[in-house]
């Protein structure tokens, strides 16, 4: 009879914790969500996670707060995220530091691959090769041409150590054997700002956050990092068009911290990707460089698996560690 109690009592704790469960992710958000970028305001990585957080905040009827955590090359954000408690109301702007710092930093704290739980993704952005007025050469041939022709006279600009727009150059560095002087900022910003001044002279930016400057004449862009042209750019070669081999690309999305409910995971996949349809935000996507990029979370999973080992191979060819 007892046995008979216990297994009763588990089967109704089974449904009252199913139904609890159901109507968590029914009632989900009951209050602010805190959105973390591993950046300052202005970047890429900023802009997106703006944009988005917006139209989740106007769709859910509860603010999707932008905290902005810079420092580490994105490791701070990423490190207050997955160690949030894992209840759905903290979340990351997931970019690609976090695949390629699993193999850029040798002592990190946590495992991004295994700590992180996909969410969505939201686009495939093309990385810029843009120079300030003062360089003169008008394409990637020319300015190889000038780098070696003025060695330790040329700074590349970066958003940080280990962000794609840092390995984005060590990978043309290395394919082109061009020598140039790494200067990293704390997010693209402060960097555009520089280069905007003539202090720095080259930079692999991701394009939402240098796309104004090219358009407006006051930077000059000589390639694009993907394989093919962007229909954003579409006077700007790829940099493979000189550079056989040569590709490098921005994907961002959603992640949040490991065993947050999978209920909560699915419903903020639902509505993101209802969002990323959306023709103003499709059109607004695209305008900053990369058309929405809708799947499932576990499909977003395998990318960030896949992004982590193609920046790994960079990492190890460029000879890069950061203690």
């Amino acid at each position: 009879m007892f046995s008979r109690r216990t297994a009763l009592g588990l089967i109704g704790s089974g449904i009252s914790t199913f139904a609890i469960g159901r109507a968590s992710a029914a009632d989900y958000p009951a209050r602010p969500v805190r959105w973390i970028v591993g950046y300052p305001p202005g970047g890429a990585t900023d802009i997106i996670a703006r944009l988005t957080g917006q139209r989740l905040s106007e769709k859910l009827g509860q603010q999707f707060v932008i905290e902005n955590k810079p420092g580490a090359g994105n490791n701070i954000g990423t490190e207050a995220a997955i160690n949030a408690e894992p209840d759905g109301y903290t979340v990351l702007l997931v970019n690609p530091a976090n695949y390629i710092n699993a193999s850029l930093y040798a002592n990190l704290k946590f495992n991004f691959v295994r700590d992180v739980a996909p969410v969505a993704s939201f686009n495939r952005v093309p990385n810029v090769m843009t120079v300030n007025k003062d360089v003169p050469a008008k394409s990637v041939a020319e300015f190889i041409e000038y780098v070696k022709a003025n060695p330790g006279k040329v700074n590349m600009a970066s958003s940080g150590n280990g962000t794609s727009v840092h390995l984005s150059g060590e990978m043309f560095m290395s394919m082109t054997g061009c020598k140039m002087q790494h200067v990293p900022y704390r997010g693209a910003a402060p960097a555009i700002t520089d280069m905007l001044g003539g202090q720095v002279q080259v930079i692999f930016d991701n394009m939402p956050s240098i796309i104004q400057h090219i358009r407006s004449g006051s930077l000059r862009a000589l390639g694009v990092t993907t394989t093919d042209r962007s229909s954003q750019l579409p006077d700007v070669p790829a940099i493979a068009e000189t550079v056989k081999g040569y590709e490098a690309s921005a994907l961002f999305g959603m992640g949040a911290p490991k065993n947050t409910p999978k209920e909560l995971i699915a419903k903020l996949n639902t509505e993101i990707n209802a969002v990323l349809a959306e023709p103003d935000m499709r059109k607004r996507l695209v305008e900053l460089g990369g058309d929405s990029l809708i799947q499932t979370p576990e499909a977003f999973g395998n990318d960030i698996k896949a992004e982590t080992d193609k920046w790994k191979k960079v990492v190890e060819f460029a000879g890069l560690k950061v203690e």
